[in-house]
């Protein structure tokens, strides 16, 4: 096989989440059978459940019909005027001073910055330190240029000041020759948020062994409880040269058809990401950039609501889970419950499979997001929580026919 092919393969996309569905379940035997239920795809959240900001789709038919050509085609970077507006909304919000002209490009969604980051900053051989459990696709980005995984271990079934990264894994990773760093804050699968304590050594270790670090932040406007959130960014440790941070409004604000991504941080690497961007895609869609007006300049009490909104399902899921003996850290931001299977013969996987064709109820496997997590499922909350509640039931009860005894 060569190498090119070796590449593709790794990359896997057939249980990446959204494409569970593609899955042959032919040969799958069941015990038990068929349940009663709607379907309910807890790969991504659903944007009927939780619709998008008010007016955007305005916003975006205006671009279209009003400003026509010079909407469709923005410099590579984003239209000026909306850099100008995102970079004032952000800077506000992250408590970090952005050149909207040097420091800022926007994206086809933060999956195509996190794509332009890496491409940015990793090159074949590079020792790239990545957290397990973390984002699907910093792993297979890593993979994808040719750079050497050194994973960094988060207890994120602790609680409190047991949970964390394990901070002297990463320094010694750094030790080792770690060039790039990528994580996600708040965690995608578990919902964990760095302490501020944590983001600052983070910073310390990034400043001391001049490391690049790319910080994921997708959601950190939906945080639950009270908690308080750190962007590494407005911290003075972390030298401006070495971070890029992104952020979009698919999650949260439901606007991910739109495709848009934003990533602000250091002018050189910013630099590249336009460079390549115009290889790759060009641009983020021209008609949808200017759905980002909208963004931070929701209705009065919009996100408040929308964040109770998601605790109440959050809670709810949570109480079925422990009462079903599964063992589950309580979600201190984002959309996303990382629940542990309680001793079944198969493992998760297969558990995904026979889930979907038993009760057509949909998740992710846990090995995603790291190939130790072979006990785990993922599931994105932002759901009918009616439909979430009984899917969840269901899949308690699939779960019970497979259960080790």
């Amino acid at each position: 096989m060569s190498p090119i092919n070796d590449i593709f393969d790794e990359l896997n996309a057939d249980l990446a989440p959204g494409q569970e569905k593609r899955l042959n379940f032919d040969e799958i035997e069941l015990k038990g059978g068929h349940l009663p239920g709607e379907t309910v795809d807890f790969s991504h959240g659903d944007v009927d459940a939780f619709e998008p900001i008010p007016e955007a789709l305005d916003n975006f038919n205006h671009g279209y019909k009003e400003i026509g050509a010079a909407q469709a085609y923005t410099v590579y970077r984003g239209r000026e005027d909306i850099r100008l507006d995102v970079a004032e909304k952000l800077s506000s919000f992250s408590g970090t001073a952005i050149d909207y002209e040097n420091e800022l490009i926007i994206t086809p969604g933060t999956q195509g910055a996190l794509f332009l980051a890496a491409g940015a900053m990793i090159t074949p051989g590079d020792k790239v330190a990545i957290i397990e459990p973390d984002y699907y696709a910093n792993r297979k980005l890593v993979h994808f240029f040719r750079g050497e995984l050194y994973p960094v271990t988060l207890d994120y079934m602790g609680h409190g000041d047991k949970a964390g990264i394990d901070l002297k894994q990463l320094e010694d990773g750094f030790k080792d020759g770690v060039s790039t760093f990528i994580f996600s804050n708040p965690n995608n699968p578990s919902g964990v948020v760095y302490s501020k304590g944590e983001i600052t050594e983070i910073g310390r270790l990034i400043k001391k062994y001049d490391v690049n670090v790319i910080v994921d932040e997708l959601y950190s406007r939906q945080v639950f409880d009270g908690r308080i959130f750190t962007h590494l960014s407005s911290l003075n440790i972390v030298p401006r040269e070495n971070i890029i941070t992104i952020i979009g409004p698919s999650k949260t604000e439901s606007l991910s058809g739109f495709r848009l991504g934003v990533a602000y941080g250091a002018k050189a690497i910013i630099d590249r990401m336009e460079q390549l961007q115009a290889i790759v895609s060009l641009r983020a869609g021209g008609y949808s950039q200017i759905v980002l007006k909208n963004w931070f300049n929701e209705p009065d009490h919009w996100m408040i609501e929308r964040i109770e909104a998601h605790r109440e399902i959050r809670n709810e899921l949570l109480r079925l889970f422990r009462e079903a003996d599964f063992e589950v850290r309580t979600t201190e931001a984002g959309s996303y419950i990382f629940p542990r299977l309680p001793g079944l013969s198969i493992d998760c996987e297969n558990f995904a499979k026979i889930l979907n064709k038993q009760a057509k109820v949909i998740v992710t496997p846990g090995t995603q997001f790291g190939p130790g997590f072979k006990d785990s499922i993922r599931l994105n909350f932002s759901q009918d929580k009616e439909k979430a509640v009984d899917a969840v039931k269901r899949l308690i009860k699939v779960a019970g026919f497979y259960k080790v005894e």
